[in-house]
């Protein structure tokens, strides 16, 4: 049995990274897992079984913790996403650079912890390698899944679209959106029609003013949409209108919304990180440096006067491999299987 921490995301609505892993995953076990939400499972743990938890919390945030880690009722395994608040404090959430170096430390004593990409493997050992630990965990790559909305994926390149961009993720420095406004303004400048739709809630503590040059710029430029609040009906419909997806992102765990754009069929442009460069190597995407204007500005430009190039780079998309959650919670099943 494995008892499935959902103590945060059942308590929230936002459609994080975070949640999209403890949602999908959750459905996709099954009758392997068993949703939990407090301690109340304890007593019916017995030691083969497995709690497993895809959340970030530090032990002091989870009253009875020390009691379940002293107890070990049974096999401890974790989810981890990324170290981003130790390398970028100044653009992350102050509650989350806060509590990551005891939610790292506290990790070392599970049992088997699951990175989602290859790169945050590497960050989490070399922390603890950092700390000079003796005995930690095995790190396992755990693939995320591309079907998002447990739709059937695209199998069908696009057609002639019109020149539409999409970017997914929540409003702040670290997805890059200022970035993204100022290439795209020197677009529209030189006279090209498109949209671009930013998808995502705002960060309270740093992305308010991503939020008002969406309202300046908007006064100027009739193409720029952004959704706050989009359920994955609403996602799934733009899309199905986009001609190519744009993630200018300065840091990330996996890029799953990456994934989950060329489940649908649709290319994207994104910065050359470690972990989107893990996701789009196999193709359907293009490369591009971080914060190189010159580089973003003529790659968009390609997308939107250049339907073809488009079109190539959306048949690489329906063509490549790409993960689903029902592999994932297969892989995940497959690997304490072995514990």
């Amino acid at each position: 049995m494995i008892w499935f921490d959902c103590t945060k995301a059942a308590q929230t609505a936002h459609h994080s990274g975070l949640q999209r892993v403890s949602t999908r995953l959750m459905a996709e076990l099954g009758e392997d897992a068993t949703a939990v939400a407090s301690w109340n499972w304890l007593g019916a743990a017995v030691r083969r079984d497995w709690w497993l938890t895809a959340e970030v919390f530090a032990p002091d945030e989870r009253p009875g913790w020390n009691e379940v880690a002293q107890r070990r009722p049974c096999r401890l395994a974790a989810i981890f996403h990324d170290a981003i608040p130790l390398k970028f404090p100044h653009i992350t959430w102050p509650q989350s650079v806060a509590r990551h170096p005891a939610y790292l430390k506290m990790l070392a004593g599970f049992d088997l912890v699951f990175a989602v990409s290859e790169a945050s493997k590497l960050e989490l050992a070399g922390y603890w390698a950092w700390l000079g630990l003796e005995r930690t965990p095995p790190i396992e790559v755990l693939s995320l899944g591309a079907d998002f909305d447990g739709a059937a994926r695209v199998t069908a390149p696009q057609d002639e679209t019109e020149p539409v961009l999409l970017s997914v993720g929540i409003l702040e420095p670290r997805k890059n959106q200022a970035f993204l406004l100022e290439v795209c303004e020197s677009l529209w400048s030189e006279g090209l029609q498109f949209e671009l739709h930013l998808v995502g809630r705002v960060n309270p503590n740093f992305g308010r003013p991503v939020a008002q040059r969406i309202k300046q710029l908007r006064r100027k430029w009739s193409g720029l949409h952004h959704h706050a609040r989009l359920d994955d009906a609403g996602l799934a419909r733009l899309y199905a209108s986009a001609r190519a997806a744009v993630f200018p992102s300065q840091a990330e765990g996996c890029g799953l919304p990456v994934l989950e754009a060329m489940w649908r069929g649709v290319p994207c442009l994104c910065s050359d990180i470690p972990p989107i460069r893990e996701n789009a190597s196999a193709g359907g995407a293009v490369l591009l440096p971080t914060n190189d204007r010159i580089a973003w500005r003529d790659a968009m430009r390609a997308c939107l006067i250049t339907a073809p190039h488009a079109q190539r780079l959306s048949r690489e998309a329906v063509i490549r491999p790409l993960p689903t959650w029902r592999g994932t919670a297969e892989s995940l099943i497959t690997s304490i299987g072995k514990l």
